[in-house]
């Protein structure tokens, strides 16, 4: 009987979050629709007349939080993909990285950016796939807004301190990074539902039950909340359970998003040695012999 409640229990549960993910994808949605329709060439989308005049309901403002935070980490995330990958990222890697729900909607925010006087004007799409041809990285280095933030995420954190973290933990408690100083700390910043970290964690895992004997620490930041997605623990503590993490996972925050000069590719790592100092800085998936040989060589350093 016990058992039958636990699986009844599990199941309002799982179908409580599946409905709350329909609700929110219906308010996304309907937030999508209208920016296609009103959108003038030309003009900036004022999100402050949407969240006040227009999109008043607590699901639909959610989901314009969520598209207003992509819209402002797109010209990064992008801008890193062709320094990193050599090409740019298709519409379906955007929608993958910002969690969005079809390239669509990746299509709709680069129409936002395209028609916004403010944003410079840093890449050609092809007019009848809409698919990204060419990114300007140069305009994007040379905007106030993006090119210090650009230039420290591709190679500005190799061989610098560690800046400290404060972070609340999945399921209670906190964590402190300057706690694990004598230790090697491997951090992933990942979000739930982000392809390539779930494509990442096994190797983590790995990882984790290898050599953190040997003075190995990981630690999962998610930045769900940062990013605007409407996820809760329970979807969190299941991720955990699926892909069977021991290590902690944590809340990355705001002001940590900023130590860590703003993420915008996912995941992304940082290897910090045991002097507290970062050794490696990767952004996105990462082969796992290129992370275990990088972590052997830090833990075999004092």
């Amino acid at each position: 009987m016990t058992r039958l409640r636990y699986l009844l229990l599990l199941l309002v549960i799982v179908a409580g979050s599946a409905a709350t993910l329909t609700a929110s994808a219906e308010a996304e949605a309907r937030v999508l629709d209208y920016i296609r329709t009103h959108l003038q060439p030309g003009q900036p989308l004022r999100v402050t007349e949407l969240y006040n005049q227009v999109f008043t309901q607590p699901d639909e403002r959610q989901a314009l939080n969520k598209l207003y935070n992509a819209f402002f980490r797109i010209p990064l995330f992008v801008a890193n993909y062709q320094k990193k990958y050599k090409s740019p990222p298709s519409l379906a890697v955007i929608s993958e990285q910002f969690d969005l729900r079809t390239p669509d909607a990746a299509d709709t925010l680069l129409r936002v950016m395209e028609s916004d006087p403010r944003v410079p004007r840093f890449l050609t799409r092809d007019p009848k796939t809409g698919e990204i041809t060419h990114v300007d990285v140069e305009s994007i280095e040379s905007d106030p807004r993006f090119g210090q933030v650009l230039a420290r995420q591709i190679g500005g954190f190799d061989g610098n301190p560690a800046p400290d973290l404060a972070l609340s933990r999945l399921g209670g408690g906190d964590f402190n990074l300057a706690d694990l100083r004598g230790k090697v700390v491997l951090l992933e910043v990942w979000f739930t539902g982000c392809p390539p970290c779930m494509q990442e964690a096994p190797a983590l895992v790995s990882l984790d039950r290898e050599l953190s004997s040997r003075g190995l620490a990981i630690v999962g930041a998610n930045d769900d909340s940062n990013l605007g997605l409407d996820y809760d623990d329970s979807v969190r503590q299941r991720y955990v359970q699926e892909h069977h993490i021991l290590y902690p996972i944590a809340n990355w925050t705001k002001e940590s998003d900023q130590a860590y000069g703003g993420i915008a590719i996912f995941p992304t790592l940082f290897l910090i040695d045991r002097k507290g100092t970062i050794r490696n800085h990767w952004i996105g998936y990462v082969e796992p012999q290129t992370l275990r040989d990088a972590i052997v060589t830090a833990l075999s350093q004092n």
